[in-house]
């Protein structure tokens, strides 16, 4: 009977680690979370920030994280002894404090490995540690922050009514890299120039150079491709840029009518060193490029080969490797590739605040034959296994050592220059190949008289910056502090969901909306917008992990100091951003931004007309498209009534005002609505007074003015209706409330 319980996140880790573990243990999954930050309290955020003190509600996570906790409390309930085995990161020390705190745990015992290997399980279970404190405080804190940015931020973004749904703390620093981007590309102007070039009949051709010969002219070190590059990229020289049809010309005829001859022919031999194994980002950057994969579905993929027991943990930003890794890896090579043996590995420089006792991504057993995984796995998971593995043997190898060659030739009083390049020994790009192909030029000495095949120009013209592709985006992200290896893909995927972003021929595209959202963050909280701001909130999260930071006092204070004040003036500014048809008229910086899109017959700021009357004024609604609901498009008035709406009942087979349940013969003037002096019993805000009609008489009642109290379930009976006696509420009874003066 077991007496051992071993509890991790997914479900498909237990059937490995039962295998390892053997008859004395069992293995449950918490399947994730199992609790959340409540939906209670002021704006219902779930916490409370009073002074320097965070207190926060937590509740599990509806039925599924019931059931969970259900299940979990009948297995700890049969065994002695309980183990945390959840993920190695900050999130994964949350869960574990979670489970602590939902299960009554005493004495939790928090083992971490990072594969799911017999040596790593076993090794990890002998030196069991305590729940670390400081990363649960960051996993808090950024629970907290990441909530309060939401649900704070959001309510700003649906007074607009273009169908934006969300803010968020790296979603929108996120987003604003691609709005940025596509502004670039539509203020850019195009230029032409033209590359001039020469062929020779020894078998090489040679690019204008300019007219004075630069004799400090070094053959030019041989840019890697980076891990958002293909492969199949070539090596693509040009000419120094001629910008005129008659020079370019000139140029031609020059070559033709002068003699050539060679000035110069310098060669140098340099080394690559080899990258670095995978981290969580640059295995998204190039499982897009060579694989073609989204972040999502390399993680997705990169989940199931560590769950397998294929691969190690791979959420990381540490490039460590084990040292038995490294030795197995060697004893491999002087088997296999002895030539390929270092004498000393490369070094490379840790990312900053990346977790030192982490590993990279790597195999956990570099000897398992292909064919056998070829058969286990799917094609992808394969695919994605073999570059994983390809990339860490590569880590381990020998340098690659290129000769480069620049040949400068000279014809009149213009110089020629032509740049080769040429892999003496390949080393780890037998593995890995990140260099770009050969350019073999000829053998030739200084002074040799060349002959002149033919001379040419090509005319072009200049390239706007390209949109980012989902690796490319990864990688910028990283550079720039914003999120971290955990987020990247869900951050992603978040702005396709919200219809802020689509990918179009595999590069990310704002949409109108999306470019509507960031045009109007940008006014309203442009700081969150900031790649650095967000950037040092990361820090700051890094700062808590390793205790040099106290959660609370850094959120009440960033609360206090920075998105207090920053909210009030972003209330201020939706008053510039909306007017009397604020679905069609955002100010009009948004529409200059929105007519960067493909432009449609209906004109930005032109509404179809609908038959249907608006409730108040009698005049057309028109028609305001919304890709979130069935029917395409909502009603609107355009005529001066503010905020007044009607959607499609599929029920009715109507249009109806929403909310209230009413049809256009029963309107609720939400356009007329005025504050009185009454407070709202629930949180204290002034009430406002609303007219309805009801069996054709004119009625008032009053509600609570806060935007948020229409979906607290709180504020569901405050509400009161105008009797001879005066306000009365069938649950508050009289209405005694005033407002201090």
């Amino acid at each position: 009977m077991a007496t051992k319980l071993l509890i991790v996140e997914s479900p498909g880790k237990i059937k490995k680690l039962s295998q390892i573990l053997g008859s004395d243990w069992l293995v449950k999954a918490s399947m994730g979370h199992v609790r959340e930050l409540a939906s209670d309290g002021q704006d219902a955020l779930g916490f409370d920030l009073t002074g320097s003190t965070v207190t926060c509600r937590f509740v599990l996570r509806q039925e599924k994280g019931q059931q969970t906790i259900k299940q979990l409390q009948a297995a700890v309930r049969q065994v002695k002894t309980v183990f945390l085995a959840t993920d190695c990161d900050r999130e994964g020390e949350t869960i574990a404090w979670h489970l602590g705190q939902a299960l009554h745990l005493k004495n939790p015992q928090r083992v971490i490995y990072t594969e799911i290997t017999p040596t790593a399980v076993t090794r990890a279970l002998a030196r069991p540690r305590q729940i670390d404190q400081n990363m649960v405080n960051a996993g808090l804190c950024r629970s907290v922050l990441d909530k309060l940015v939401g649900y704070k931020g959001s309510p700003l973004l649906w007074q607009l009514q273009n169908g934006a749904k969300s803010m968020g703390r790296v979603q929108s620093a996120t987003l604003h890299i691609l709005c940025q981007r596509e502004q670039q590309i539509q203020a850019f102007v195009p230029q032409d120039y033209w590359n001039v070039y020469v062929d020779y009949v020894e078998g090489f051709r040679a690019y204008y150079l300019g007219t004075n010969q630069q004799n400090d002219s070094q053959p030019s070190e041989t840019p890697l491709l980076d891990d958002t590059s293909d492969t199949k990229e070539q090596a693509n020289f040009e000419s120094s840029k001629v910008l005129s049809a008659s020079h370019a010309d000139s140029l031609v005829q020059q070559a033709k009518a002068n003699p050539h001859h060679i000035v110069s022919a310098e060669g140098k031999s340099t080394t690559r060193t080899p990258p670095p194994a995978f981290v969580t980002s640059s295995l998204q950057q190039v499982a897009g490029a060579r694989l073609k994969f989204s972040p999502e579905k390399t993680m997705l993929v990169a989940q199931s080969l560590y769950e397998s027991g294929l691969i190690t943990y791979m959420r990381t930003d540490s490039i460590a490797l084990a040292p038995e890794f490294c030795a197995a890896v060697r004893s491999w090579l002087e088997v296999h590739d002895p030539d390929n043996v270092p004498r000393k590995l490369a070094q490379h420089r840790q990312v900053k605040g990346a977790q030192a006792a982490h590993e990279a991504i790597r195999p956990t057993d570099i000897h398992k034959r292909s064919a056998d995984l070829r058969v286990q796995l799917s094609a992808d998971a394969f695919a994605l296994y073999v570059m994983i593995w390809k990339r860490s043997v590569a880590s381990q190898c020998q340098n690659a050592r290129i000769r480069q060659t620049l040949i400068v030739t000279q014809s009149g009083n213009i110089f020629w220059q032509a740049k080769g390049q040429l892999i003496e020994f390949p080393g780890y790009t037998k593995y890995w190949n990140n260099i770009s192909a050969d350019v073999q030029l000829p053998s030739l000495r200084q002074g040799q008289i060349l002959t002149l095949q033919q001379a040419l120009h090509e005319q072009k013209q200049t390239q706007p910056p390209p949109r980012y592709s989902e690796p490319k985006l990864v990688q910028v992200m990283e550079r720039k502090g914003i999120g971290r290896p955990s987020t990247y893909a869900a951050t992603i995927q978040t702005l396709k969901q919200r219809q802020y972003a689509e990918l179009i021929k595999g590069h990310l595209q704002p949409t109108k909306l999306g470019l509507e959202v960031d045009c109007f963050l940008a006014d309203a909280l442009p700081d969150l917008l900031q790649t650095e701001f967000t950037a040092e909130m990361e820090n700051q999260l890094d700062a808590i992990s390793a205790g040099k930071q106290d959660w609370q006092q850094y959120l009440t204070a960033w609360n206090r100091d920075y998105f207090v004040p920053a909210l009030a003036k972003a209330k201020q500014v939706i008053k510039l951003h909306l007017s009397n048809n604020p679905a069609a008229q955002i100010g009009s910086p948004l529409r200059q931004l929105s007519s960067t899109q493909p432009q449609t017959k209906q004109q930005p700021g032109q509404h179809n007309q609908s038959r249907t009357r608006c409730p108040q004024c009698q005049s057309y609604l028109v028609k305001i498209p919304s890709s979130k609901l069935k029917k395409k498009y909502f009603l609107k008035c355009v005529s001066g009534c503010i905020n007044t709406v009607m959607f499609w009942s599929e029920r009715d087979k109507k249009w109806q005002l929403p909310h209230t349940g009413q049809t256009n013969d029963t309107p609720l003037e939400t356009a007329n609505a005025q504050v009185t002096q009454y407070s709202c019993p629930v949180c204290q805000k002034p009430l406002e007074e609303y007219r309805y009609q009801k069996d054709g008489q004119t009625k008032s009642l009053l509600r609570c003015s806060d935007s948020n109290a229409k979906s607290d379930s709180k504020h569901k009976e405050a509400v009161y209706f105008h009797t001879v006696k005066g306000w009365w509420s069938p649950k508050f009874g009289e209405l005694p409330f005033k407002l201090d003066c």
